[in-house]
């Protein structure tokens, strides 16, 4: 059986830059008539924030466009992990969903020369300066808009649900989650360089059988703006749950771990780095929308591996598991003593 060809985006696309990361930018489509017209010449975008003149294909839809970067992934690759080892472990309406489409020529050369000139208007962050869309990629990835520009009215929540149950190699006596451990670690090391430290909610809470474990834990979650709300969304949610049962069930991680660059070890640390998405209709009655997305299949190459491995000796060696520390926070962690 032939596998069908990938989707094509239409000539004279318009986009229009909505973020980006370290190997990826995502843009937002405009509207357009995309009539047949004199493919010199370029259409102009129209901002139709209803999307009714994108072809179907294309409507509810974000686009995402690598970079050129060390670690070569091609999105051939990315998309055959996400169908074959990502996709059956999750309900279709769990994941933002990706792709695979093919791209009109000139359009990478065109993004990029929209990144430079970003560059030098200052509408390009600039720790994003000077690397750009990979030419030799042929492909983009169409994934599912969380964005609430169809629905100006809603709220977008984003966290990272990691490391939902303790680390396998945390000693017996832990008073701090994997999470929280790393947590403190880092906010040491913050206040020996006199820089900001960070707060955040322990991922323990998230799957608490408590109420008030997870409200605990809403206070702390980027673009929250009703925690009660928020927190009765998430309370008992079965995405989390499974989310927490997989993690449980591919705990290739740690130091118990297999070769540190199998195929069970990547699957186990994409599952504890991906990212939760929770659209909230601002009509109470309307279903909410929650997505996994950040789900590609994480590489121990390049030395991921060994680092992963460091970072628990080092967690478990220097003491921030057990709280021994005398600079260590007291603790928003739920398996912190004075919380029990």
């Amino acid at each position: 059986m032939t596998k069908p060809s990938p989707l094509e985006l239409p000539l004279g696309v318009q986009l229009v830059y909505l973020a980006e990361g370290g190997a990826n930018v995502i843009y937002r489509f405009v509207g357009n008539s995309f009539a047949k017209k004199d493919p010199e010449r370029p259409l102009s975008p129209t901002l139709d924030t209803d999307h009714c003149n994108l072809p179907p294909q294309l409507k509810g839809k974000l686009l995402r466009l690598r970079k050129e970067t060390a670690a070569y992934i091609s999105y051939t690759e990315i998309i055959q992990n996400f169908n074959t080892i990502i996709r059956p472990l999750f309900n279709p309406e769990e994941l933002v969903d990706q792709t695979l489409v093919t791209l009109p020529e000139g359009l990478l050369s065109s993004c990029n020369e929209q990144l430079r000139t970003a560059e030098l208007n200052g509408a390009r962050p600039q720790k994003r300066h000077g690397s750009y869309l990979c030419l030799h990629e042929p492909f983009g990835l169409l994934i599912t808009d969380m964005t609430t520009a169809g629905d100006p009215g809603a709220n977008l929540a984003e966290l990272k649900p990691k490391w939902l149950n303790q680390s396998p190699s945390a000693p017996a006596t832990a008073q701090r989650c994997r999470t929280c451990a790393l947590r403190e670690m880092k906010n040491c090391e913050s206040q020996l360089l006199g820089l900001k430290e960070q707060r955040s909610f322990c991922p323990l809470d998230l799957v608490s059988g408590q109420y008030e474990d997870v409200l605990r834990a809403t206070g702390l979650i980027k673009g929250c703006k009703d925690r009660s709300r928020l927190a009765r969304i998430l309370y008992r949610n079965s995405t989390l749950q499974r989310l927490q049962s997989l993690q449980k069930t591919e705990r290739d991680v740690g130091l118990q771990g297999p070769a540190a660059q199998s195929r069970e070890m990547s699957l186990a640390m994409t599952l504890r780095d991906c990212t939760m998405f929770i659209k909230i209709p601002n009509d109470e009655k309307s279903p909410v929308e929650i997505r996994l997305g950040d789900l590609d299949l994480k590489t121990g190459a390049g030395g991921k591996a060994g680092y992963w491995r460091d970072l628990e000796t080092q967690l478990i060696d220097e003491g921030w598991y057990r709280g021994s520390n005398i600079n260590q926070d007291s603790g928003e962690c739920a398996l912190h003593s004075s919380r029990r």
